[in-house]
């Protein structure tokens, strides 16, 4: 049996081809796991968005029944000892 001999060039050509092959086999990988990645990444960025969402809702709730008029009053009698307003407390300026 007589073996053949590879002249250097399809050496080269066979190594270089290879090497092709497992940059491109390593890009996509690479691009597979990126994704993934950011996927997880945007699960997370969503669901602290909800999160916001609800606090903010919560923090409305608290701000209208703080800015209440009926509260207002209740604390301006009860704690600040104030009354209706009687005659001659305003005082109109002409500007």
């Amino acid at each position: 049996m007589v073996r053949q001999k590879f002249e250097k060039k399809e050496i080269v050509a066979g190594v270089l081809a290879g090497l092709l092959a497992v940059f491109v086999l390593t890009a996509y990988l690479w691009d597979i796991q990126e994704n993934i990645r950011l996927g997880y990444e945007m699960g997370r960025a969503e669901s602290q968005a909800e999160g916001l969402k609800k606090d903010i809702k919560r923090l409305e709730t608290t701000k209208a029944s703080l800015l209440s008029l009926e509260r207002i009053e209740k604390k301006a009698r009860e704690e600040l000892n104030l009354g209706d307003i009687r005659d001659g407390q305003i005082i109109y300026e002409d500007f």
